[in-house]
């Protein structure tokens, strides 16, 4: 029997043998059927490490493939099937996701709201911010204060037709979901909204679902091991609908209330009630993730999706990601107000991701509306700040096989900021304005 240390990634290369990684994807398959025994996940590794090692040829290092194959074989042997089936499907879709990358196809994506798109494209050519280059050329102009009052103005059009949308169904609505990807400045949309309404007579009543955590030794965690905030499974489904079914029949519910500093959460905290002519308010990540309102019927519901669908072109012809703007967003926003590195930001974002992608990104075409919350300029406004960061960490991670994702990264965000001319004063951002929520100085009470 021989000690593994190494294991073989798909591309070839080599990295160190980590079984604590074993460990949490067990974990995670557990919780996605309901399960939160973390002692166990860890038992069930041991045997996995433990069959590797008897079965492996003396000196050889086993494959990605190999291990998942084994951790398949012990949860089934131990009687674990509904987690190895849970197991087994986030493993197929994994391997459909790296064949989709593979080829290259002309079908659409459905996740993409390409009515939403073409009209931001259109609108994007009509004030010729549809390229880097024009924004440029825009900024040399001296035109910058005209680019803030347009792009502004056009994000407040989105909000003001919510409006119109709520006030036309008021009599049967009681739960307004406001849903997104990290960073698409859900808080800062929330209360624009709220203070639209208040202005109608409309009552709002917040619900902040990120109460409803489960405690942190109960979260699953990714494969470098990072506690997992972003998965709906984190949240306590089954409460959130109870307590909306009770609230929107009139009774009074005691809310938890989640203590992010020790990663407890306290049941039956603070009472809450909502009177028939008040809406319950909902910002979250999984506002369209259907367990989360599940026993919600769709009349009492509206439900937003908010993302920065900005439509600009860098100078070779691509599309400014909008996941990299969010990432940009999260690391000032981060850095701000959580005194949390940047650098963490960009290594964890492939989780962020992940999660988006298997649980946000394919409900999209659920919302009753999509706001768009990109603003040309900020990128503009984002160069200075974080250039020179994204500038060190294409040295850092160059050679390190563990950190793939955040070199890539890394590396086409430096090269769009270093085509994107300056801006150094802040001034020029309006006090309420979605950016804000990033960069410091709101005048909103977040």
């Amino acid at each position: 029997m021989g000690k593994i240390n190494f294991v073989i990634k798909r591309d070839g290369t080599q990295v160190p043998f980590t079984p604590e990684r074993i460990t949490n994807a067990i974990y995670r398959a557990a919780v996605s059927v309901g399960g939160r025994d973390r002692n166990l996940a860890e038992k069930l590794c041991k045997q996995v490490v433990q069959y590797l090692e008897e079965h492996l040829p003396k000196g050889q290092n086993p494959d990605v493939e190999t291990i998942q194959d084994v951790v398949e074989k012990i949860l089934i042997k131990n009687g674990h099937a509904k987690v190895a089936k849970a197991y087994i499907l986030y493993r197929d879709e994994r391997a459909r996701l790296r064949q989709q990358r593979e080829k290259i196809t002309i079908r659409p994506s459905p996740n993409i709201p390409w009515a939403k798109i073409w009209q931001i494209l259109d609108w994007a050519i009509t004030h010729n911010l549809h390229t880097i280059r024009s924004l440029n050329e825009r900024i040399s102009k001296g035109e910058i204060t005209a680019i803030v009052s347009e792009s502004e103005m056009f994000y407040e059009e989105d909000i003001k037709n919510v409006i119109k949308i709520i006030t036309s169904r008021q009599k049967e609505l009681k739960i307004i979901l406001i849903s997104g990807p990290s960073s698409s400045g859900k808080t800062t949309t929330t209360i624009k909204i709220g203070q639209l309404l208040q202005q109608k007579g409309l009552n709002l009543v917040t619900l902040n679902v990120d109460n409803y955590f489960y405690d942190l030794t109960l979260h699953p965690k990714d494969e470098f091991g990072d506690y997992d905030f972003e998965t709906p499974q984190a949240l306590d489904l089954e409460m959130i609908n109870d307590h909306l079914q009770r609230l929107i029949s009139g009774e009074e519910v005691h809310i938890p209330f989640y203590d992010f500093k020790t990663g407890h959460r306290t049941d039956d905290h603070t009472p809450m009630r909502v009177e028939s002519h008040e809406m319950i308010l909902i910002d979250s990540l999984h506002g369209l993730y259907p367990p989360m309102t599940e026993n919600i019927d769709d009349d009492r519901k509206l439900k937003l999706y908010l993302e920065p669908l900005l439509q600009m072109k860098d100078d070779e012809g691509r599309y400014v990601r909008w996941t990299d703007i969010r990432m940009m967003r999260r690391m000032l926003r981060d850095a701000a107000y959580r005194a949390y590195n940047p650098e963490m930001t960009l290594t964890h974002w492939h989780y962020v991701r992940k999660s988006e992608m298997r649980n946000i990104i394919p409900n999209i075409n659920q919302a009753d509306f999509i706001i768009n919350s990109a603003l040309p300029y900020e990128l503009a406004i984002y160069q200075p700040k974080l250039i020179n960061l994204f500038e060190n960490w294409t040295k850092k991670y160059a050679a390190d096989p563990l950190r793939q994702d955040a070199l890539e990264r890394a590396k086409r965000i430096h090269h769009l900021l270093c085509s994107i001319l300056p801006i150094n004063d802040d001034s020029i951002v309006p006090g309420d304005s979605v950016i804000r929520e990033f960069i410091g100085g709101s005048i909103l009470s977040y």
